[in-house]
């Protein structure tokens, strides 16, 4: 099923660098889009070749811990690698020995979400810091991750910083956890309206690891520092890949 998924984009998934397969990664993937397709379909299944392609490596995907208290639907995602975004959770798999693992995080989260849009490169990521805090107090390498055409699926309803609309669903996500963009794609037999997101390729690119010295107790400037370092990384990653998928010259990140 997972396959006919990925064809259907279609997904892809591209490496820059080689992962130690005896070390704990932390993954920061950006950006979220509407429904994180393309960290599901690259962290969460097999469908793009992810265990060929970096061999060694088990890779899992952190989630609402919301989702986890559905029965029957939590051993389900739990199968393919998702794990709740508590931080007892992520300890456990960036302390197990041998190493071999790799913690995704979609670090905008579902307040990114209603950013997600077509031309769209905006990433909440300017205080988003517990992953960096992490990332030192376990010496795991940080791995920056940005999935091209990942805004591209669904076309958003106009809600703009400081709109009605947006002033809603800012309210509700903060009440239950999760945003609600006011989406839509293409439908079954036509394409101007329906849920079913739109064909569109996404390419996941794996930055190199950004080496992290083992902190217990990181200070603010300690967190500061790697966080700078690893919004440039980012910043690199996606300037040196931008213009094969024809996103102009000019475009850059924008941070919030």
């Amino acid at each position: 099923m997972w396959k006919y998924m990925k064809d259907y984009f279609p997904i892809s998934l591209v490496k820059t660098a080689e992962l130690d397969p005896s070390r704990n990664y932390i993954a920061g993937f950006h950006p979220h889009g509407v429904l994180a397709a393309g960290a599901f379909a690259n962290l969460c299944t097999e469908s793009t070749g992810f265990s060929s392609i970096f061999p060694g490596i088990h890779p899992h995907l952190m989630m609402l811990t919301l989702w986890f208290r559905v029965p029957f639907f939590r051993d389900y995602i739990m199968s393919g690698g998702l794990v709740t975004s508590e931080k007892e959770s992520a300890a456990h798999i960036l302390s197990r020995k041998g190493g071999g693992n790799l913690l995704g995080i979609i670090v905008g989260g579902a307040q990114e979400a209603l950013d997600a849009r077509p031309g769209s490169f905006k990433l909440l990521l300017w205080n988003r810091k517990g992953f960096i805090r992490l990332a030192l107090t376990h010496g795991a390498p940080l791995v920056p991750i940005f999935s091209f055409g990942e805004n591209d699926l669904f076309d958003q309803v106009p809600n703009s910083s400081g709109s009605w609309l947006r002033c809603i669903q800012n309210r509700l996500q903060k009440i239950m956890g999760i945003s609600l963009p006011l989406f839509h794609g293409r439908g079954v037999f036509q394409y101007s309206f329906g849920l079913i997101p739109y064909r569109r390729p996404i390419t996941t690119v794996v930055g190199k690891p950004i080496e992290v010295q083992k902190t217990l107790h990181p200070s603010e400037e300690e967190v500061n520092e790697l966080h700078q370092r690893y919004i440039k990384e980012l910043c690199n990653l996606f300037e040196a890949h931008k213009l094969k998928f024809n996103i102009p010259a000019d475009q850059h990140l924008e941070f919030c």
